[in-house]
């Protein structure tokens, strides 16, 4: 049976993720300490202790998410028939794929929550989940808004729509999403608006960085968020990492693709389960099973 490997993205940290790994495995205390050694931080600290609001920084959780996805998947040693990240884990999915190393990749994560962190600094917006909607509707209503910028951010599941965008712009759709059905329309605990044109200074400088990486034919199929589609071409996997930062994740598009494809099964490999539940409200049928250590 076709198993796909499954990396999540912000927001699925928590204070302890990879103690365990660290303390049971070699490897894994020699892959945190090369981490620490290029980011310049205890990351460990902020992984194994916290506090929550360090490990909540976009410059410290969007590292640790990677380390600890990448340490799992080398503990855990499972040969995939394709890989996938929910918007950072995608970059935690080339690594294992064998796209870049590591550390390069750590580079390029770097350089991406660096500069995501510098976007919410320079330019402040929010993100809000709408559910309950058809994509339609939703997409509709952002391009009604005229008090600001406000798109579709992440297509989570069927009826499960993430919106990105102004402050301004995102407060006004909550209640137009409220009054044309949604279940569920609030606003999201975020200080930046991912994966929406207010990320654009962001996507520039980790464009740079990602020009000069060498992207390497990856071992397995990887389906990149913004197309949803299988690919194994390292030309095609650049150009989408880099208009990723201010695209839609087409997360349910991703896994009904898989699905068509073949896989049946699907591993969440990191903390916490987020990606197994939208598996789940994704494919009825589909087995889904969630691996921190």
């Amino acid at each position: 049976m076709s198993i796909a490997l499954l990396f999540p993205g912000q927001g699925s940290q928590t204070v302890g993720m990879g103690r365990v790994l660290y303390e049971k495995s070699a490897r894994a205390r020699k892959l945190f300490e090369e981490a620490e050694a290029v980011l310049g931080i205890p990351l460990r600290q902020y992984m194994f202790e916290g506090p929550p609001e360090m490990l909540k920084r976009t410059s410290i959780t969007q590292p640790a998410l990677y380390v600890h996805g990448y340490v799992v998947a080398v503990e855990r040693g499972i040969e995939p028939a394709a890989v996938a990240g929910h918007s950072l884990g995608e970059f935690t999915a080339l690594a294992v794929a064998g796209v870049f190393e590591f550390v390069e990749g750590l580079h390029l994560v770097k350089i991406r929550a660096e500069a995501m962190q510098a976007a919410c600094d320079e330019k402040p917006g929010t993100m809000a989940a709408i559910i309950g909607l058809p994509n339609d509707v939703v997409e509709r209503l952002c391009q009604e808004i005229t008090e600001g910028v406000v798109v579709p951010a992440n297509y989570n599941s069927p009826g499960q729509i993430v919106v990105s965008g102004d402050i301004a712009a995102v407060e006004a759709l909550i209640p137009r999403a409220k009054a044309a059905g949604a279940r569920l329309a609030k606003k999201l605990e975020v200080n930046g608006a991912f994966h929406s044109p207010l990320m654009a200074s962001a996507r520039e400088k980790l464009a740079a960085a990602i020009a000069a990486t060498p992207f390497r034919a990856p071992r397995h199929a990887i389906y990149p968020n913004v197309t949803a589609r299988a690919t194994k071409d390292p030309h095609q996997l650049k150009e989408l990492l880099t208009e990723q930062l201010t695209a839609p994740v087409r997360w349910a598009q991703t896994l009904q693709n898989m699905w068509e494809d073949g896989i049946r099964t699907f591993y969440e490999l990191g903390p916490g389960n987020v990606l197994v539940g939208l598996v789940k409200r994704t494919l009825s049928e589909a087995e889904a099973v969630a691996y921190d250590v």
